[in-house]
């Protein structure tokens, strides 16, 4: 364990040293900032975050949020202010710490109930997210339980920035990238997905093993309403 933490910390004070990879997290920075604050400004000003019909597994959930009030205002509260705080170089680190959580709630929800809108930009956000976190690991590591002295030293020093391009990290992203847009095409091609009308859902069921069985799955989803596992356990029932 002492062994990997010694080489992530070398590999870290390496990258932060490279202008490039700064840049990188700069751009993670406004991005991810662009994706929360006009959707948290929306939350703030009291109006529905999509049009989503109430039938729809994501469309029933935001229903419901939207009327919790104060607590959905909240949500906004924390979304704009986790994007204005990675805007700003100082309290970048504490923007990172306060969008991890709500992205990562996002991710899991897009997955839990199928949604197309967010199925790629929300792990792709939460990926850009953990790559700040790491960027800003110097600042992280003394709440770890394996911080130990040897990694007090100064991490950046101005005369030891390079402009070697980082071939290493560019490739190792692309390849990342890469997984995670390929995983998601296939779960769109193979998992039965309810998507964000009857229409669409329909059009699915022509290439589906069971054709029937999947416009059962459409109309239990959008015109009953059912819960979403309950409407794949008889499309399952129906196979």
């Amino acid at each position: 364990m002492h062994h990997l933490i010694t080489r992530f910390e070398r590999a870290h004070k390496k990258a932060r040293h490279n202008i490039w990879i700064g840049w990188f997290a700069i751009f993670c920075r406004i991005v991810l900032a662009i994706g929360f604050i006009p959707a948290g400004f929306t939350k703030i000003i009291g109006e529905r975050f999509t049009a989503l019909p109430d039938m729809h597994p994501m469309g029933s959930y935001l229903t419901a949020l939207f009327h919790t009030g104060y607590y959905y205002t909240a949500i906004g509260v924390a979304q704009v202010l986790a994007g204005v705080l990675l805007l700003i170089p100082r309290t970048a680190t504490l923007g990172a710490l306060l969008y991890f959580p709500v992205i990562l709630n996002i991710a899991l929800l897009s997955f839990s109930v199928r949604f197309d809108g967010s199925l790629l930009s929300s792990p792709l956000m939460l990926l850009a997210n953990i790559f700040l976190l790491c960027w800003d690991y110097h600042k992280l590591k003394f709440i770890f339980p394996w911080y130990h002295k040897t990694s007090t030293e100064n991490l950046i020093v101005a005369n030891e920035k390079t402009k070697h391009f980082p071939w290493r990290f560019v490739v190792g992203s692309f390849m990342v990238f890469v997984v995670i847009v390929g995983s998601i095409v296939v779960i769109n091609k193979t998992l039965l997905m309810p998507r964000n009308s009857i229409s669409d859902c329909q059009q699915d069921c022509k290439n589906a093993t069971n054709p029937e069985a999947c416009l059962v799955f459409c109309d239990c989803v959008h015109n009953n309403g059912s819960p979403l596992n309950e409407c794949l356990e008889c499309y399952e029932k129906s196979l």
